[in-house]
C-alpha cells in the first residue's frame, strides 16, 4: 500500500519560521526533500504507528512551511506489514526509485533492523519512532540513524527499580518473541535483580497474538507477584484483556501500553497497570496543546510514537535549513549538535544517534479518578534522562568515541 502526499506552500506563522536567504545555493537534491513514512497501516501496529504517525509527519510538514530552503517537501507512505523482506524492498524502491531523502517511523524492531542496513548502505536518515531496540545504537549503529522516542533499555530502567519498590519481588514475563522482547525482558530481568527481585518464568509469543490463554494461565499458576506484559500494541491489549476475563489478581506491568489501547480495553480492564513512557501529555502546555491539535485531526489523542513522529520530522527539517543540504550524513550531524526543546520532549540527541530525554513512569487511573475521556494517566516518577537512557560507553556503537553520556536540561 502506497500513499502519497505533496505539501504546497503554507504560513510559517505556526512557528515563525524563516526560510534560507541562502536558498539558491542550497543542494537539495532533485530539488525536493522527500520523506518515506514506512509504517503498518493495517496490522498489529497500526494503531500505535500507522496512519497516525503519516498524520503527525504532516503536521510538521506543515507547520515548517511545507518548503525547506525554498523546495517542495513531500512525504510517502508505504505499509510494511510487519514483515523485514517487504520492508526493505519498499525501502530500496524509495531510495531508487523515488528518491526518498529520509525514512521514518518503521514499527518492529526486526523490521528496523533490516532497513537500517539498507539506509546506511545508501546514505538515506532513517528516524525511528516505532521501534526500541538498543541493537540500533549498539554495534549496528549508523552515522544516518536516529533512535528518536524509545528503547528497551529507558522502558525497563524507568520501571524496574519503582515495580520492585511498589509492585512485588517476584515476575513473570509474557514476552513477544522478537528483537525488541528479547532485549526488553533481558534489560528488565538485570535491573529487577539489582534491584533486589527475581524473575521465576517465562513464556514467548509470536506477533498478533490473538488467544492469551494459556499463557495468562501460566502466569497465574506462578503465584508472582508481578506479571509483565513485555510485548506492546495490541498484543499487550488482547493479554490485559485475557489476564482481566481470567481474574488474575497479581500485579500487572506493561512495557508499551498506549492511550488508544487504555481507551479500547477501558478503565475498569486496565485500571492501576503500571507502564513507563517517553511522552507525557500533561508535561507542559505545549504538549497538551499539540496534543489537541493532533486530536482535532485524528479524533484519538496520540502516543509517544506520534508525537516522536513530529517532533523529529521538524527538528530533521530544521537541520537541512541549517545545514544547506539534504544530505543525510550532514543533517543527522547537524541534528546532534542541535538541543532539542518541544512539544515532545526536551534533551539531545547522542553520537551514537539516541534521543536523550526524561522519562516518565505511569499508572492507569481508575473510572473514579480520571475526568473524562482520554484522561487515563497519573504520573508517578520522572527519571533524568542521563540515568533513564542507555550508557554511551556500553552500547558498542563505534560513533560512541569518547562522548561522555549527556544531556541538556
Amino acid at each position: 500500500m502506497l500513499t502519497r502526499y505533496v505539501f504546497r506552500p503554507m504560513t510559517c506563522a505556526l512557528l515563525g519560521c524563516t526560510m534560507s536567504v541562502g536558498a539558491a545555493q542550497a543542494q537539495l537534491s532533485n530539488d525536493v526533500v522527500k520523506i518515506g513514512v514506512l509504517t503498518d497501516l493495517g496490522g498489529t501496529y497500526a494503531a500505535a504507528t500507522g496512519p497516525g504517525s503519516v498524520v503527525a509527519v504532516k503536521m510538521a510538514v506543515e507547520d515548517f512551511g511545507s518548503k525547506v530552503l525554498g523546495k517542495p517537501i513531500e512525504v510517502i507512505a508505504g505499509d510494511h506489514q510487519g514483515k523485514p523482506d517487504i520492508g526493505v524492498a519498499l525501502a530500496r524502491r524509495w531510495i531508487d526509485v523515488d528518491k526518498v531523502d529520509a525514512i521514518a517511523d518503521v514499527p518492529g524492531s526486526n523490521v528496523a533492523l533490516a532497513v537500517q542496513h539498507l539506509t546506511r548502505e545508501k546514505n538515506i536518515a532513517l528516524l525511528i519512532s516505532g521501534s526500541g531496540t538498543t541493537e540500533l545504537i549498539g554495534k549496528s549503529c549508523s552515522p544516518t540513524t536516529v533512535l528518536y522516542v524509545f528503547d528497551t533499555y529507558s522502558l525497563a530502567k524507568t520501571s524496574a527499580k519503582a515495580a520492585v519498590d511498589a509492585l512485588g519481588k517476584s515476575f513473570f514475563f509474557i514476552t513477544l518473541d522478537s528483537a525488541f522482547g528479547t532485549a526488553i525482558e533481558s534489560s528488565l530481568t538485570k535491573l529487577i535483580t539489582e534491584a533486589g527481585g527475581k524473575v521465576i518464568g517465562t513464556v514467548k509469543h509470536p506477533v498478533g497474538m490473538l488467544d492469551f490463554s494459556s499463557m495468562v494461565l501460566q502466569a497465574q499458576s506462578s503465584m508472582a507477584d508481578v506479571v509483565v506484559l513485555a510485548n506492546g500494541a495490541g498484543d499487550a491489549s488482547n493479554a490485559l484483556k485475557t489476564a482481566s476475563e481470567y481474574g488474575v489478581k497479581q500485579n500487572v506491568m506493561a512495557m508499551i501500553f498506549l492511550d488508544t489501547d487504555v481507551h479500547a480495553a477501558g478503565l475498569n480492564v486496565a485500571k492501576g497497570l503500571v507502564v513507563p513512557t517517553p511522552f507525557y501529555r500533561s508535561r507542559t502546555e505545549t504538549s497538551a496543546a499539540w496534543s489537541r491539535r493532533y486530536f482535532e485531526r485524528m479524533g484519538t489523542m496520540p502516543n509517544f510514537s506520534h508525537a516522536g513522529a513530529y517532533s523529529y520530522t521538524l527538528n530533521y527539517l530544521k537541520a537541512i535549513e541549517a545545514a544547506g543540504t539534504d544530505d543525510s550524513l550532514a543533517v543527522v550531524a547537524r541534528m546532534k549538535q542541535t538541543p532539542i526543546d518541544d512539544m515532545f520532549a526536551k534533551g539531545q540527541i547522542r553520537a551514537d544517534g539516541k534521543f536523550v530525554f526524561d522519562q516518565y513512569l505511569v499508572r492507569v487511573k481508575s473510572p473514579a479518578e480520571s475526568q473524562g475521556p482520554w484522561d487515563y494517566f497519573k504520573l508517578i516518577e520522572t527519571v533524568p534522562g542521563d540515568i533513564a537512557n542507555p550508557p554511551l560507553e556500553q552500547g558498542g556503537c563505534p560513533l560512541a568515541g569518547g562522548q561522555a553520556a549527556s544531556v541538556s536540561r
